[in-house]
């Protein structure tokens, strides 16, 4: 399939399924009746701080959980090293109250990793971490950072999820956002749309609750633009973007 017939499929089906076939109803409102518990999907959206998972992600969650999926929105770090003139313990207490106050907004069940931000490690320890947290998750869908990424935290949380997915069998299927793309993220190419029109006011809403970040410039100049032309792209008014990542059966 070429990139145009691509965008065709992509624009006709994010309004039913999203994901590689998770269920959604898009009127935007929550209701944990509309898919039947056998079709319910456990997904967690895996971000390298606080306000990640919302900033890339925070409209498809809220579509999830509008629906009845159990969504995690899982953090690497507490975002220690992210308000100037603050310790990192008082960092992490003021960053991790404004994750949870977020998640109330979208739905999603906070879940926070034991890693440092600013000194993420990729070591058998931090391996070991990622993986044993998905085993005991037990998710359908894993969506995180694509690991090309000029932010140190966020590829080494692509890394660890990419060799944990391949080391538990690939069980789960497995998606990458993207975080101002063309500062941070790079050569990155969606294959799945997902129309957030109807969540979009509340993604917002969720990622200014991170309020020590000052998000109303990075949004106005990064994640508000990509929006409109992720949109574009799949033929709605607003959309975020992801990767599925496939490999063969034969790939070790």
């Amino acid at each position: 399939m070429n990139r145009r017939d691509m965008l065709k499929a992509a624009g006709s089906a994010a309004a039913i399924t999203i994901l590689g076939g998770v269920p959604l109803d898009m009127s935007g409102k929550r209701n944990e009746a509309n898919v039947r518990s056998k079709d319910r999907k456990k997904i967690l959206v895996i971000g390298g701080h606080p306000d990640d998972p919302e900033t890339a992600a925070g409209g498809t969650m809220c579509l999830l959980t509008d629906a009845g999926h159990e969504v995690v929105s899982v953090y690497l770090t507490r975002g220690e090293a992210g308000i100037k003139g603050k310790s990192h313990a008082e960092a992490a207490t003021i960053r991790e109250a404004e994750a949870k106050a977020a998640c109330k907004v979208t739905g999603a069940r906070p879940l926070f990793l034991s890693q440092i931000d600013g000194s993420t490690e990729i070591n058998k320890e931090r391996y070991q971490e990622m993986r044993e947290m998905l085993e005991r998750e037990k998710p359908d869908v894993v969506i995180t950072h694509w690991p090309i990424d000029g932010h140190r935290d966020h590829a080494v949380c692509g890394i660890l999820v990419l060799d944990a997915w391949k080391r538990l069998g690939r069980c789960f299927d497995l998606y990458y956002f993207e975080v101002m793309t063309g500062s941070q993220t790079q050569m990155f190419h969606p294959t799945d749309f997902v129309d957030i029109t109807t969540t979009r006011d509340r993604k917002h809403k969720a990622c200014y609750c991170h309020e020590s970040q000052s998000l109303q410039g990075v949004m106005e100049d990064w994640h508000i633009p990509m929006e409109r032309f992720r949109g574009i792209e799949c033929r709605c008014r607003f959309a975020e973007a992801f990767v599925r990542h496939v490999e063969p059966a034969s790939v070790v």
